[in-house]
């Protein structure tokens, strides 16, 4: 697995970049973890028809809005993909293991692409595939403005707030929690850095 650490990149900036790597990996063979995270901005996914009260930018991913902003730990997985229910299975279970073993009371919905604490929803999940290769990924919220999050219900669900790993108590950085994600991922697809 390549590591690309882009640090904080303007959306649209990151989403040239993504296809940059999409490019690579389509010749490399390799799979790529790309790692951001993005000024304020609210993306919608591409099949979104809803307006909102709020700016937003259009994404070529799946999915409703998504609030980007600093703190928030952004994975692009330009990934070899050749059973996509395996690949997301694989992603899953990575994330899966950082919340059992930090934030246990953390739970993956299905049918709402994310991870929650009964309301309160802490990562988006969001992935297209092209050419065998996956692109976009994972937003985990470490430590966000969630007065800026809460202008619209996360994935535009009913009843759904914002949250993130330090307003529920766990106070780890990006950095560290960015090591153990990896860590996670390289052992959920047996692929070393």
């Amino acid at each position: 697995m390549i590591v690309h650490n882009w640090g904080e990149v303007e959306y649209t900036n990151a989403r040239q970049m993504m296809q940059a790597v999409h490019a690579q990996a389509l010749k490399d063979k390799k799979n790529h973890l790309m790692l951001c995270s993005h000024p304020n901005i609210f993306t919608v996914g591409s099949d979104e028809k809803e307006h909102f009260g709020v700016e937003t930018l259009q994404s070529d991913r799946g999915g409703s809005i998504t609030c980007h902003t600093k703190g928030q730990n952004v994975y692009y997985f330009c990934f070899q993909v050749q059973k996509p229910a395996l690949f997301y299975k694989k992603v899953l279970s990575a994330f899966e293991s950082f919340f059992m073993k930090y934030l246990a009371e953390v739970k993956y919905n299905k049918k709402a692409a994310g991870f929650y604490i009964q309301n309160r929803k802490i990562a988006s999940l969001g992935f297209r595939y092209s050419q065998g290769v996956s692109l976009h990924g994972v937003a985990l919220n470490v430590n966000v403005d969630l007065i800026f999050h809460a202008q619209v219900n996360p994935c535009n669900l009913e009843g759904i707030v914002p949250t993130s790993l330090h307003n529920e108590g766990l106070m780890m950085s990006q950095e560290l929690v960015n090591e153990k994600i990896i860590c996670l991922l390289q052992r959920s697809f047996e692929d070393a850095v």
